[in-house]
This record gives structure tokens, C-alpha cells and sequence, in this order.
């Protein structure tokens, strides 16, 4: 797994092997997050990534976020419960040396507290694959203040997600086995 563009071009983050089913780990390939990102840098979406502050919800191992604070983010928020996922994260923050663009918060992303700060721009959702988290995650998410009313969600699962009340669905993209949804609060 490496940084595919940006300031941490080409950096090589911290080696998973093929994952952790155990904790629930399946990091995102670089041909998927190239895809990914080659659809938010398109101009579809406008410009999503430069100057937004992003929040990687079940960050596992931070890749999404990082590519993002690599071309352009402002500052990017991980928020995952899982032990070995944050010690990934810490690693490849380590690894970027972005240590004062980032926060990592160890909890779960379906009961986050009350955001005290501004809302976030841009949000990676890629929860555990097929055990209805995401939406779960995106309705805590929206109802604690994270999301801005013109936040983009970039939401990862194995199947294509119909965005919750409150939402609305701009566009799928299925890469393999893995089906993006790219949702932002209806209004």
C-alpha cells in the first residue's frame, strides 16, 4: 500500500499483509483508491480535497485519508475503535510525517459524540462490509454536528448503498467487488 499522489507521492505505508478479519481491517487497494480519487479530482464534485478538513470514519488504516491531506486536504480526523487500526494509523502518520494535520480519535464511528469544532467538508465511510454501519455511522455523523450541509460523502461497502433521510445519492462507481457512493446532505 503506497500514497499514490501528492506531497507523499509514492511514500509506502505500513504493511497489513491481507488485512485482519479480526478487526474487521481490509484496507482499500491502490487500484480502487486511484479510481476513487480519479473520480473526486475530475471535476465532477467540483474540488472536494483542496483546503477540506476530512473525516476517514472506520479509517482502518488511515490510507484514505492520508492520499487526501497528500493532495490537497487542509487536516483530516481518523476515527476508528479498533487497537490494531490505530496503531496502523499512528504509523503511517509517522511514516507522512503529518502529525500536525491529523487527529485520531479511537472510537466507534456509530456513536460519535458531540463535534465541538466545525463541521468537515469531505468524509471517507468505509465501514465493515454488509453489517449496516455506514448508515448508522453517517446518521451519528449528521446528527453530531461532523458534516457541513455541503460535505461529500465518499462511502465504500460491498454493495451499492441508497443514501438515508437526510441525504441524497450523486453518483455510483463499482470497482471489482467493492461498490463508492458519493452522497451529501439533501437541501
Amino acid at each position: 500500500m503506497r500514497i499514490i499522489a501528492g506531497e507523499y507521492r509514492g511514500i509506502a505505508l505500513a504493511n497489513v499483509g491481507k488485512g485482519d478479519a479480526g478487526a474487521h481491517l481490509r484496507p482499500t487497494t491502490d487500484r480502487v483508491r486511484e479510481s476513487l480519487f480519479n473520480v473526486l479530482m475530475g471535476g465532477k464534485f467540483g474540488d472536494p480535497i483542496e483546503d477540506a478538513r476530512v473525516l476517514d470514519l472506520f479509517a482502518g488504516t488511515g490510507a484514505l485519508g492520508l492520499e487526501a491531506l497528500s493532495r490537497g486536504a487542509a487536516e483530516v480526523c481518523f476515527v476508528d475503535d479498533g487497537r490494531k487500526s490505530g496503531q496502523l494509523i499512528r504509523e503511517n502518520i509517522r511514516i507522512t510525517r503529518a502529525k500536525a494535520a491529523t487527529r485520531l480519535i479511537s472510537a466507534d464511528a456509530t456513536r460519535l459524540p458531540v463535534n465541538a469544532d466545525a463541521p468537515f467538508d469531505l468524509l471517507f465511510l468505509d465501514p465493515p462490509y454488509g453489517k449496516g454501519l455506514g448508515h448508522k455511522a453517517l446518521e451519528a455523523a449528521h446528527k453530531g454536528g461532523w458534516i457541513s450541509d455541503d460535505a461529500l460523502i465518499v462511502w465504500e461497502e460491498n454493495s451499492p448503498q441508497q443514501a438515508p433521510l437526510g441525504f441524497e445519492t450523486l453518483d455510483q462507481r463499482r470497482y471489482g467487488d467493492t461498490h463508492v457512493s458519493f452522497v451529501a446532505p439533501a437541501g
